[in-house]
């Protein structure tokens, strides 16, 4: 999609506008998923993204949410808990510290993957990647006064 497209929806969904469409995007990015048999996702014409399946760390009862990804070279994925610029880190991250073997569902195929927590080295150095394909990305930890945790899927 085009550059500066992505740069001003970033730029709105940095603002108080996100408080509004936060509880509506993932329901309807999930919905749009199951409806089509996982062919259609919202944010797939803006931005790469994948369904993340994952177990509840304490339900035990697989998940799955849709989250922007930033694929890579190798066939691997990094995905940031950004949480819409929320104080809190979000659920998802929680369940893949507790249970790091998942599942993406990318480009119509559902491969079994490993989340690594990347150290504060490692984020720092991803960070300039992420903010290539999602224009101040980081500004997000600004507003949510934390760091954000950012994860390596690796296929299993």
């Amino acid at each position: 999609m085009n550059r500066t497209v992505r740069a001003m929806t970033a730029a709105l969904m940095r603002s108080p506008v996100r408080h509004v469409l936060r509880p509506v995007i993932t329901p309807v990015d999930r919905a749009l998923f199951r409806v089509s048999g996982g062919r259609w996702k919202l944010s797939a014409p803006m931005i790469p993204s994948l369904v993340l399946f994952v177990t509840g760390a304490k339900s035990g009862i697989r998940r799955e949410i849709p989250l922007m990804c930033f694929p890579q070279h190798d066939g691997s994925w990094f995905i940031a808990g950004s949480n819409f610029g929320s104080e809190r880190h979000p659920a998802w991250s929680t369940n893949l510290i507790a249970n790091p073997d998942a599942e993406v569902h990318y480009r119509r195929s559902l491969q079994p993957v490993r989340a690594r927590l990347l150290s504060a080295q490692e984020r720092e150095a991803v960070w300039p990647e992420l903010e290539v394909q999602w224009p101040h990305y980081r500004d997000y930890e600004k507003t949510a006064h934390r760091d954000i945790r950012i994860f390596h899927l690796e296929p299993r």
